[in-house]
């Protein structure tokens, strides 16, 4: 189980208190592309075409962790 699976596991467990950089991190482990372009907030785009955009305010609110883990995945956005 590579660091970014276990990342994941633990956003599943308790969705509070995560960092904009750890999410970015389990994207790129995944294969799931994002962008900030010089905006308050990051878009990450699914291969399959989902995407959410998540504040990169801190702390990011449990529900954006929580979609982000389904997108993730499943593969869907909002």
């Amino acid at each position: 189980m590579s660091k970014a699976d276990k990342t994941l596991a633990k956003m599943r467990k308790n969705p509070r208190d995560w960092r904009i950089d750890s999410l970015k991190a389990v994207a790129r482990a995944h294969g799931i592309e994002w962008r900030q372009p010089g905006t308050s907030h990051v878009t990450f785009r699914h291969p399959n075409g989902a995407k959410i955009t998540v504040p990169a305010h801190r702390p990011i609110k449990p529900i954006y962790i929580t979609k982000f883990v389904r997108l993730v995945e499943e593969g869907i956005g909002d």
